[in-house]
């Protein structure tokens, strides 16, 4: 007896002691509880706590989850946040509870059966309130960045429409007191920890790095087209590379990154970034080393336009972004100083493309051209970026689906393809068919109007007009009047005497140094068959050796569900990341 008495005390001394408490809170949008619910669990035991979240996911979580642990130890007035991924790589930054928050007190209140004082604060134009209780007789709240209110916090309001309230309490008679762990990986500030595990959720497939797109010659690539290399076609302003791309569940939402810069050439080019299907008999990519492989729109004009939009047999490239140079960031910054601008030293687009995610898994032909006949040309690269919106990977039946239809953006310039000048003397006229099933039905349409003098279509608005079965369905004028926004972006523009820049100049759609966005058209009233559509555009005619054109690329994206239970959507499994 005696001697478990003295083991007892040995344990005891060892880090065994009394009174654990463990507390679980629930944070809801106001009125949706039900639907929008997280948990956090606290664990509480001598002056010290351990806050973790209970997350609900299936036994394959996305890549670069963490499990993530807050310690507080109120004797020493310090926070640790400790990040733990599957890699086990351990991170975790260190900061003081006390901080700049300033609480008033606003009275006494009975919240949840608890009897509280309620303390106000505003944070970033957000007005929070919290409701603190000191008759548990201990200290625990599960937002220790808010600071260091005395007792236990029993509901945090922000805005008065989302709620967090302490569910349950509940006590524990042996517990152990050094919760905090010795080791705590890979110190960081608080703001790099935060950093960090934001980008270990951001899966990012890098395409293209410092590529140089410019005019000259390449030996010509015989056979398949190999796998990871980068190919340059059409006098070296073409670029493509083939990869095996992942597939991610429909939560993920996708990006491209693209960043671009003079090499040498001065001027605004048209660019695009681009896949090429290759699903039907023919396509692009026979044209990029034979155009005549392509087929061809033989226009009212006279003229041969070659493989722009959609045959029984072929389908035209599919534009991801359409973007334009600026004139000469970072090659010639040197060039002009002018008081109050400092140029840019690239281009940065990045745009959301997860509504063409069905063109970007498996097996992928992905290119990019700048238009351009200089020798140093321009650097690009190109990474795209897959955001989670959920921390279950949940893999499910494709549901978004698209339909190429037309492509105007004659990325083979430099190989004979001809300039989008049919809409003179013609209206581009595509067939398509919507399947049965298909929900969510509308067009993606990109239009830039070109011809780059007074008269050109470049510097004169222009309707465009859609036509869906001959019936009048849609009108859009392309125009930017922001231009002069990006003017730190052109450090070659022209300056005029009246204090413009050329870079200043409103445009048909697009500015130099910036990417051109999408337009949407809902077209969910159209039955499943076949459909025409017709796209006129006024274009205005030549002057001279001078001529507008316009590049406009259309498809049509659509969702179809799978009616079939996916044989893995077993109910999802409850763990307590807090172990």
């Amino acid at each position: 007896m005696k001697r478990l008495i003295i083991n007892l005390f040995a344990l005891l001394c060892s880090g065994l002691a009394f009174g654990q408490h463990n507390l679980t809170y629930q944070s809801y949008a106001k009125g949706v509880a039900e639907q929008d619910t997280t948990y956090v669990r606290i664990v509480e035991n001598h002056n010290r706590l351990k806050i973790c979240n209970v997350t609900d996911y299936q036994s394959d979580p996305i890549p670069g989850h963490s499990e993530s642990v807050t310690y507080v130890d109120y004797s020493l007035d310090s926070v640790y946040s400790l990040l733990q991924f599957s890699d086990e790589s351990y991170y975790s930054a260190y900061a003081f509870s006390d901080n700049d928050v300033i609480f008033s007190e606003e009275g006494t209140e009975k919240v949840l059966g608890y009897k509280c004082k309620k303390f106000k604060t505003s944070i970033n134009s957000n007005t929070i309130e919290v409701w603190m209780t000191e008759s548990l007789g201990f200290e625990a709240t599960p937002m220790p960045g808010l600071g260091r209110l005395n007792g236990v916090m029993v509901r945090c309001a922000r805005n008065g429409s989302y709620i967090t309230d302490l569910k349950q309490v509940t006590q524990q008679k042996y517990a152990l007191v050094d919760m905090i762990p010795d080791y705590k990986g890979e110190r960081k500030t608080a703001r790099e920890l935060a950093q960090i595990r934001k980008d270990k959720l951001v899966i990012r497939t890098s395409v293209f790095k410092d590529e140089v797109i410019h005019f000259t010659d390449y030996e010509p690539i015989e056979g398949d087209i190999p796998f990871d290399t980068v190919l340059h076609f059409s006098h070296g302003t073409l670029i493509l590379k083939r990869m095996m791309l992942p597939k991610f569940p429909e939560h993920y939402q996708l990006f491209a990154e693209i960043r671009q810069r003079s090499n040498g050439d001065a001027y605004d080019r048209t660019a695009s970034v681009f896949v090429i299907p290759t699903e039907k008999a023919r396509s692009f990519k026979d044209g990029l080393q034979r155009l005549e492989a392509l087929p061809t729109f033989v226009g009212k004009d006279g003229k041969e336009y070659q493989g722009i939009k959609a045959e029984k047999d072929y389908l035209p490239p599919i534009e991801l972004v359409r973007f334009f140079t600026s004139f000469g960031a970072g090659h010639f910054n040197d060039r002009v100083q002018i008081d109050g601008l400092e140029w840019a030293e690239e281009n940065y687009y990045k745009q959301e493309i997860s509504e063409l995610r069905d063109r970007l898994q498996g097996d992928v032909l992905i290119g990019a051209f700048i238009g351009n006949y200089d020798k140093g040309g321009h650097k690009l690269s190109l990474d795209l970026l897959a955001y989670p919106n959920d921390e279950k990977w949940k893999e499910k039946p494709l549901k978004q689906h698209s339909i190429p239809l037309f492509n105007t953006c004659n990325v083979l310039e430099m190989s004979g393809q001809n300039y989008g000048r049919l809409f003179a003397t013609d209206m581009l006229e595509v067939e398509f068919e919507i399947p049965e099933g298909a929900e969510n039905v509308r067009l993606r349409y990109i239009s830039t109007g070109h011809g780059g003098w007074d008269n050109g279509d470049e510097f004169n608005p222009k309707e465009n007009t859609i036509f869906i079965d001959g019936v009048k369905r849609f009108t859009h004028t392309p125009w930017r009047c922001d231009c002069a926004t990006f003017r730190d972006q052109n450090p070659v523009s022209g300056n005029f005497w009246n204090g413009l820049s050329s870079s200043d100049l409103s445009r048909s759609g697009w500015c130099p140094g910036t990417a051109t966005n999408p337009v949407y058209f809902d077209l969910s009233d159209l039955k499943p068959g076949i459909h025409t559509i017709r796209v006129a555009i006024p274009q205005g005619m030549d002057e001279g050796t001078s001529f507008s054109h316009w590049m406009v690329s259309g498809v049509v994206l659509y969702d179809k569900t799978d009616k079939k239970k996916s044989s893995n959507s077993s109910d999802a499994l409850i763990f307590e990341i807090c172990l």
